[in-house]
């Protein structure tokens, strides 16, 4: 423990900064979950969060950060505001920007499947997030939750939840 550079700033000036880089590996812990979801329509999204606060608990992690993270290509995870009118929104918003029909628009379909537009749609709402966790809770703003985005449903998919801190 002590006193450590981080970067030179100028001749005369160091900014310093305590380091306890060992405390920290010392007590750094990680937990893993895995959520599964089956949304029975091609499109959909979930809210959550509830699901995530429950692992940040059970992780017993105070201090830290929670990855969130659609463990497929055609599902997101995204933090916005719990309202229908938005999630219709984003429906018909993405459908405006990649729609499902005609199938044959997309050079991935020429593979057999119909789910190109889904690929488009992840992108463009993320893979995942990464929420600070602060005295063993989600530290979300106001109206945030998480959520699970959907884009070629009708089968079972999963989400990974890791909590890393002290």
């Amino acid at each position: 423990m002590g006193w450590v550079a981080i970067r030179q700033l100028g001749p005369a000036t160091t900014r310093l900064a305590w380091s306890h880089a060992w405390k920290v590996r010392e007590e750094m812990r990680s937990h893993r979950e895995e959520l599964w979801f089956e949304i029975p329509r091609r499109r959909g999204f979930v809210n959550i969060t509830p699901e995530v606060e429950e692992v940040v608990r059970s992780s017993g992690i105070r201090e830290g950060l929670c990855l969130v993270n659609s463990m497929h290509i055609t599902s997101s995870v995204f933090v916005n505001d719990d309202e229908s009118g938005l999630h219709d929104d984003f429906d018909r918003w993405l459908e405006e920007l990649a729609p499902h029909e005609p199938t044959d628009a997309y050079k991935h379909n020429r593979t057999g499947e119909d789910n190109a537009d889904a690929h488009l749609k992840r992108q463009i709402m993320g893979r995942e997030v990464v929420l600070a966790v602060t005295g063993g809770r989600l530290d979300l703003g106001t109206w945030e939750q998480v959520f699970y985005g959907e884009f070629d449903g009708r089968r079972r998919k999963r989400v990974l939840v890791k909590v890393i801190g002290e």
